[in-house]
C-alpha cells in the first residue's frame, strides 16, 4: 500500500510539473543518455584534449624521423669584389676585378649508433601516447559526472519548484478558508496571522527554488551544449560491482588515471635510460656532393664525399651528470604517484560506496517519513474542525509534509549521482561502458595514420591532410 502512494504521489508530482512549466505531456523527453551524447558530441573540452592526443601522436613521427637518413639541399650565389692600387703594373694607379660564384650541394646523414637513445625515443614517446589516452578517457569520464549532476539538479530542482507551487497554492487557501472563519468568530486573529506569516515563507522558499532551478538550468546548458526542456527519469545505473571489495580491484585495473600514471611510470624510466646513454658516443655516416661554377669563366667545380663520423662528450660542465640525476629523480616522483594515485582511487570508491548506502537509507527513511507525514496531516487537519487542534498544528503538519516529501526527491537524486560516481571512480563512466548512441572516438586511428612518420608528399600524407582539414572544419 505505502508503495502505490509513492507511486501514485510520483504520478501527481508529474503531472504538476507538465502543468506548472506548460510543456505538452505528449512532448518527447530528454533521457540521461541523450544528454550524455550531447555533451560527448560537442564540449569544448574533450575536442581540445583530442587534439592534445593528436599531438602527442606526432611526437612518435618526429622520435622515429631520428633512425632515418636526414637529407638536405643547400645553394649559394655569391658576388665578390676587389679594389687594388699595384705601383708596378698599373703606374699606382686604382684596380678592380669581381667574380660571381654559384653553387648547389647536397648532404646525407645517417646515426649508426647511438647507444640506443634514439630508439629509447620512440619507445618513451609511445608510452607518452598511451598516458594521453587515458588522460582523455578521465577527461570523458569527468564531463559525463557533470552531466549527470546537471541532469538531476535540473529533474529535482523542477520539481522542488512544482511542489513549492503547489504548497503556495494550497496555503493561499488556507488562508482564504482562515479569513472567512475569522469573519464568523470560529478562529481568532492570531490564527489568520499565523497562515499569512507561513504563506509568505512559503513563498520566499518557492522564490528560492526557482533561483535554484535556473542555476540549474544554466549548468545543464554548460555541461550538455544545450538548455534542457523536458527530462525523462533516469533509467537503472549500468551494473558496476557487487562489493566493495569488487569496485575497488575493478578500479585497479580499468581507472584512466591508474592507467595514465603507470604508463607515465613506464616512460620515466626509458628517459632515465636516454640520459645514462648520453655518455656514450654516436656514430654517424655523413655523405656530401656539391657542385661550384663561376660566372663568366670557365672555372668550375664538383665534390664529392662519403665519410663515417664519431663523436662524444668529454666534458661539458656537469650537464649530463645533471640531467641523469634529473631524470632519476623525475622517475622516482612518477613511481611515488603511482602509489598516491592508487590510494585516492581506493579511497573514491569506498566514498562512493558509502554515498550509495547513505543516499538509498535517506530514500527509504523519506518514502516511510511521507507515509506517516500523510497520515498525521490527514489526522490533524480532522481534528482541526473539530476544535482538538490549531491552525498553527495544521500548518505545522502540512510543513512537515512537505518536508518529507522535498527530502524524498533530494534523496533520489542524490542516490542517482551517486550510483554513476561509483561507476566513475571505477573507472566504468565511459560511452564505450555506457553504451551511447554516438560515433565513438577512436584514438589509434590518427596514431596508426602517423605512426610511420609519412611526408606529405607520400600518399599517407595527403590522406592526413584532407583528416586535418575536415577535423579543422568541426
Amino acid at each position: 500500500m505505502g508503495l502505490e502512494n509513492i507511486r501514485h504521489s510520483a504520478r501527481i508530482g508529474l503531472t504538476a510539473l507538465i502543468v506548472a512549466v506548460g510543456i505538452p505531456a505528449s512532448a518527447a523527453a530528454e533521457t540521461l543518455a541523450d544528454a550524455m551524447a550531447s555533451a560527448y558530441d560537442h564540449r569544448g573540452l574533450l575536442q581540445q584534449n583530442r587534439a592534445l592526443l593528436r599531438a602527442a601522436d606526432e611526437d612518435v613521427a618526429v622520435a622515429i624521423s631520428g633512425l632515418r637518413p636526414i637529407v638536405n639541399w643547400t645553394a649559394n650565389a655569391t658576388r665578390t669584389a676587389q679594389r687594388f692600387r699595384s705601383n708596378t703594373t698599373t703606374g699606382g694607379l686604382i684596380d678592380s676585378t669581381s667574380a660571381t660564384t654559384a653553387s648547389v650541394g647536397l648532404s646525407l646523414d645517417l646515426v649508426l649508433y647511438d647507444a640506443g637513445r634514439t630508439r629509447m625515443g620512440v619507445d618513451a614517446a609511445k608510452e607518452a601516447v598511451l598516458a594521453t589516452r587515458q588522460a582523455l578517457l578521465g577527461v570523458e569520464q569527468n564531463i559525463f559526472l557533470q552531466v549527470v549532476q546537471a541532469y538531476m539538479d535540473v529533474r529535482s530542482a523542477t520539481e522542488i519548484v512544482a511542489l513549492r507551487r503547489n504548497n503556495v497554492r494550497v496555503l493561499t487557501e488556507e488562508l482564504r478558508a482562515a479569513k472567512d472563519r475569522f469573519e464568523v468568530g470560529e478562529v481568532t486573529r492570531t490564527d489568520v496571522a499565523q497562515s499569512e506569516a507561513r504563506l509568505a515563507a512559503s513563498r520566499s522558499a518557492l522564490v528560492q527554488a526557482e533561483g535554484d532551478l535556473a542555476v540549474a538550468r544554466e549548468f545543464y546548458a554548460f555541461a550538455v551544449g544545450h538548455r534542457p526542456n523536458r527530462l525523462a527519469p533516469p533509467a537503472p545505473t549500468p551494473s558496476s560491482a557487487r562489493s566493495l571489495q569488487d569496485a575497488k580491484a575493478i578500479a585497479m585495473r580499468n581507472h584512466p588515471e591508474m592507467l595514465r600514471v603507470k604508463h607515465a611510470v613506464a616512460a620515466a624510466d626509458i628517459n632515465a635510460g636516454i640520459a645514462k646513454a648520453q655518455e656514450a658516443p654516436k656514430i654517424s655516416l655523413t655523405s656530401r656532393i656539391g657542385l661550384q661554377d663561376t660566372v663568366g669563366n670557365n672555372n668550375f667545380s664538383e665534390s664529392a664525399s662519403v665519410g663515417i663520423e664519431m663523436s662524444g662528450p668529454i666534458y661539458q660542465g656537469g650537464k649530463i651528470s645533471a640531467l641523469q640525476r634529473q631524470a632519476i629523480a623525475r622517475r622516482d616522483a612518477e613511481r611515488a604517484n603511482l602509489h598516491e594515485v592508487r590510494a585516492n582511487i581506493a579511497q573514491n570508491v569506498g566514498n562512493a560506496f558509502a554515498q550509495i548506502q547513505v543516499a538509498r537509507a535517506a530514500r527509504d527513511a523519506s518514502q516511510r517519513q511521507i507515509r506517516a507525514a500523510q497520515v498525521a496531516f490527514r489526522g490533524v487537519r480532522e481534528e482541526a474542525t473539530l476544535g482538538a487542534r490549531t491552525t498553527l498544528d495544521v500548518l505545522n503538519a502540512e510543513q512537515e509534509l512537505l518536508d518529507a516529501k522535498a527530502g524524498l526527491i533530494t534523496a533520489t537524486s542524490n542516490e542517482t549521482v551517486a550510483s554513476y560516481s561509483l561507476l566513475a571512480s571505477m573507472g566504468l563512466l565511459t560511452a564505450e561502458h555506457l553504451n551511447l548512441n554516438v560515433k565513438q572516438y577512436d584514438p589509434a586511428a590518427y596514431y596508426n595514420m602517423v605512426k610511420t612518420a609519412p611526408t606529405r608528399m607520400s600518399k599517407q600524407g595527403q590522406k592526413l591532410d584532407r583528416v586535418l582539414r575536415a577535423l579543422g572544419k568541426q
